[in-house]
């Protein structure tokens, strides 16, 4: 008997200490692999058991990160509302100021102050301005830069370029017919045939150069680059409406309201144009996450 305790005993031993090296490995398994990854699952898996990662956390901040830039481009785009109607006010009430006559007295004024600077070489240089805001330079240079953002594939920037300038042509012809307003005697070269309420020249300029200016400084890195375009762009378009000024085949009010009129037009195709990029991203997302 004492040897079948023995026996027992020694069984009893093993087994205790068999079971102590099973709760040794379960318990060195659990120190090794503490957040419960195992041979053929990475370490940077999304289980949210495994390595407690939580993919929701990802997506809270993408939205931090895009809403700033939603609130800018809110700001954005209540800027040029409000400079859009401010412009449609200016030019309502100079179109109202011009049917009355109240504005011939401006008019006459600054025609004379700006005409008793004139010389040879300055007049060469209105000339060249002048030049650049027709209509044959301008239609030209939009031709070539559409047909570059096509070769480019840039399409929907080349039909925006398109829209721009066609609609500033028929609002042009439209404005002027509707108001008839005469030409003044021109004092360098002869008056055009054609009417003088508001500038075609201004508007223009205003349209294609302020476009084309937004489209390329949208592309460009580093904020001088971009001052430099809109500084240039602001610059020659004040330069032609100058020059029409001075070569005198426009009233400054002419000027003035055309720069007015391009501004809200200009406004309303970006306003348009940011409604339709906003509905397309939301589409985009709606189909990410659904």
């Amino acid at each position: 008997m004492e040897r079948d305790d023995r026996v027992f005993g020694d069984y009893g031993a093993i087994a205790t200490l068999f079971f102590h090296q099973s709760s040794v490995r379960a318990t060195t398994f659990e120190v090794t692999f503490p957040e419960g990854v195992s041979e053929g699952v990475p370490r940077d898996s999304t289980n949210i058991t495994g390595t407690g990662k939580i993919p929701r956390l990802t997506k809270s901040k993408d939205n931090a990160m895009g809403k700033p830039h939603k609130v800018k481009s809110g700001f954005l785009l209540l800027g040029g509302l409000l400079i859009a109607a401010t412009a449609l006010f200016v030019f309502g009430w100079l179109a109202n100021e011009m049917l009355e006559g109240d504005t011939e007295q401006f008019d006459t004024f600054m025609r004379t102050a700006v005409h008793q600077h004139a010389t040879p070489a300055l007049t060469w240089f209105m000339m060249g301005f002048s030049f650049l805001g027709s209509v044959a330079v301008v239609t030209t240079l939009c031709l070539a830069a559409i047909s570059v953002f096509l070769y480019f594939r840039q399409a929907r920037t080349a039909a925006l370029l398109a829209v721009t300038m066609a609609g500033m042509a028929a609002l042009d012809v439209t404005l002027k017919l509707a108001f008839q307003r005469p030409r003044p005697v021109a004092y360098f070269g002869p008056t055009p045939a054609s009417y003088s309420f508001p500038s075609g020249h201004a508007m223009g300029s205003v349209c294609f150069y302020g476009v084309l200016a937004a489209i390329l400084a949208a592309r460009a890195r580093g904020k001088s680059a971009k001052w430099c375009i809109w500084t240039g762009a602001v610059l020659l378009i004040a330069m032609i409406g100058y020059s029409r000024i001075y070569l005198g085949v426009h009233y400054p009010s002419d000027v003035i309201a055309r720069y007015c009129a391009g501004a809200v037009w200009v406004g309303a195709v970006g306003l348009l144009n940011t409604i339709h990029t906003n509905g397309r991203k939301e589409e985009v997302d709606r189909g990410k996450h659904g």
